[in-house]
């Protein structure tokens, strides 16, 4: 009776034993399968991070090398400095115009686009172009519609005997010029994207609202609308954050002038760092802009996720 015992015990234990090493191999194999891409984020992503909080608290030399360390010295300094906060406000009112105009013009290209009729599938490959063309490419291209002499814009005016505008000179104007080359940049993404979820909606319910006599209006406010909200929310979070990280067209068109009316959050950590030789600053400033980014993103899916749990009610 214990011999039985004793065997019948023996083949549990070989059993657990050997349920146990397919685990393992599952657990190691799958380790090894992550193991590459937590070194690439590890290397370019996590330990960028946590270099430049620190060097946000150092004082550094023109290398860039810490000296000493500071606390929050760097931030205050930001607070209390004239250019940065014309940066700041100009980011906000770049991100906010660039955004909405973004959506806005985007959304009715992809409802003209969703039409059934001849030809369009011309006008879906000019609205959608602007996603094959770089940052470069596109800021030099509109280098030479806004230049004064020669630019398409500069003749446009003349031809409509208005008054000439310095469209890269002027504070107010350059300004406008960098939003509106941004949102042309921005808008064959953001095109395509709500293509696809218009053209996704079934058109059972547009012929049930045409048996109901709705108008075009009625259609859009009530069924495209609502149908395309979680893709409109994605384009307008993926929107924000490329304004946010706005840097080539600046560079190329403005370089932050005219006196810092278009010189950006980026484009002042790219000044601050590899002009000013003030890696400390630029890394404080890189920090609040990282902050931003986030608050505005978890603002955003909050008040998402409010408007979705008060539909589903």
């Amino acid at each position: 009776m214990m011999i039985s015992q004793a065997r019948h015990q023996a083949q549990q234990s070989q059993a657990k034993v050997k349920a146990t090493k397919p685990k393992y191999r599952q657990g190691v194999l799958g380790f090894l399968l992550l193991l590459p891409s937590v070194l690439v984020l590890g290397v370019f992503v996590f330990y960028p991070m946590v270099k430049t909080l620190w060097l946000s608290t150092q004082l550094t030399d023109l290398a860039g090398h810490p000296i000493k360390f500071i606390g929050l010295r760097n931030f205050r300094n930001l607070i209390l400095s004239d250019s940065f906060i014309t940066s700041f406000t100009v980011t906000v009112v770049f991100v906010v115009f660039t955004t909405f105009l973004t959506i806005i013009i985007s959304y009715m290209l992809a409802i003209f686009a969703s039409q059934r009729i001849r030809g369009i599938a011309v006008f879906r490959t000019i609205f959608s172009s602007t996603m094959g063309v770089s940052v470069t490419v596109a800021s030099i291209l509109w280098l030479f519609i806004f230049n004064p002499q020669i630019g398409l814009l500069s003749k446009l005016l003349s031809q409509l005997h208005l008054p000439p505008i310095n469209w890269l000179s002027d504070p107010i104007w350059s300004l406008v010029a960098i939003i509106g080359t941004t949102v042309w940049m921005n808008l064959g993404f953001a095109f395509l994207v709500l293509l696809g979820a218009i053209q996704a909606i079934s058109e059972d319910l547009y012929r049930v609202a045409d048996l109901d006599g709705a108008s075009k209006l009625l259609r859009l406010r009530k069924i495209t609308l609502p149908a395309t909200k979680p893709t409109t929310f994605f384009v307008t979070v993926v929107t924000l954050i490329n304004a946010f990280q706005t840097f080539g067209q600046v560079d190329i068109l403005t370089a932050g002038g005219p006196d810092y009316h278009t010189n950006l959050l980026v484009y002042a950590i790219y000044q601050d760092a590899f002009v000013n030789h003030s890696v400390g600053r630029a890394s404080a400033q890189s920090v609040i802009l990282t902050l931003i980014i986030m608050l505005c993103t978890v603002i955003q899916f909050r008040v998402n996720k409010r408007r979705a749990d008060k539909n589903a009610k």
